[in-house]
């Protein structure tokens, strides 16, 4: 009886020792680093300093540059694939010729590392040789190259639109799974009582989607963190911070300047940030299904 009743506890022991090992070490380490003044190029430099680390951030202008960056990054990003997402979507769940090379068609952003993307899009973007300004020269629009990755503002609308290209297929996926596993009888009564296109979409499909929506805005905010990979190729964080987001910045501080304990506390503090962003949605997707 003994055996028998420690014997899940003992099947699950090798996979709990693996992840322990394998993820709470390396956090339960990297949270200890953040509290001290460790370089990489400076040995015997992890010395505990208590929060010092997290005070400097507090007082870091590229930190709150950074900051800014990110919550207007995210909040325009993830807005404006979820507004494509849900109108490419409504189109592809009906049931029209060709429907399925269609849906096909539309996972293959998804399917393109984002290094791949950060590469192609920062030849789209280039001033001289890229697409954008050859196709804007052709049809005469500029007479001189735009500098897309260069100016301030311009660089985080070309990143932008690189991110939004690659993550609208990711909410177009989602959604319109969504929309085909809707049930059809409250759109067959709604018919019935004469309503129209917009109110079934506003009293109907859109309370019966939410759950999906929140999902989908729950993952994609959290993997919207692979924007790293797309702000370091095109822009490095630049010009002058302006494209900086915390995840760059956690890169440029731990590997480039060797603060790795300054590092390690900006990285907690993108940590907290995403859990919070995370569990807000959650939050929320949890009162659709209540």
């Amino acid at each position: 009886m003994i055996r028998e009743k420690y014997l899940p506890a003992l099947l699950i022991t090798p996979s709990l020792s693996i992840i322990l090992f394998v993820v709470a070490f390396p956090l339960a380490f990297s949270l200890y680093v953040s509290f001290t003044g460790y370089s990489l190029l400076t040995p015997g430099s992890m010395v505990f300093t208590g929060g010092e680390n997290y005070v400097t951030l507090i007082h870091d202008p590229v930190f709150w540059q950074s900051l800014k960056n990110t919550v207007i990054f995210l909040t325009i990003a993830i807005n404006t694939e979820l507004f494509l997402g849900l109108g490419i979507a409504l189109l592809l769940a009906r049931e029209i010729k060709g429907g399925r090379i269609l849906r096909t068609l539309f996972m293959i952003p998804m399917m393109f590392a984002p290094i791949l993307v950060g590469f192609q899009f920062k030849w789209f973007f280039n001033d001289q040789v890229g697409m954008v300004n050859n196709l804007l020269y052709t049809l005469h629009l500029i007479e001189k190259p735009i500098l897309w990755l260069i100016r301030g503002d311009l660089a985080m609308l070309s990143i932008l639109i690189a991110e939004i290209w690659r993550g609208t297929s990711f909410m177009i996926i989602i959604l319109t799974a969504g929309l085909m596993a809707l049930p059809k009888d409250p759109f067959e009564a709604a018919e019935v009582d004469g309503a129209s296109g917009f109110q079934k979409f506003r009293h109907i499909t859109f309370p019966l989607l939410s759950p999906f929506i929140y999902i989908a805005m729950a993952i994609r905010s959290l993997d919207i963190a692979t924007a790293f990979d797309l702000v370091q190729i095109m822009t490095g964080g630049g010009p002058a911070h302006r494209t900086e987001l915390i995840w760059t910045y956690v890169y440029r501080l731990g590997i480039i300047d060797t603060k790795f304990g300054l590092g390690c506390a900006m990285s907690y503090v993108t940590v907290i940030i995403s859990v919070v962003f995370a569990y807000y949605l959650f939050k929320q997707l949890l009162k659709t299904r209540g």
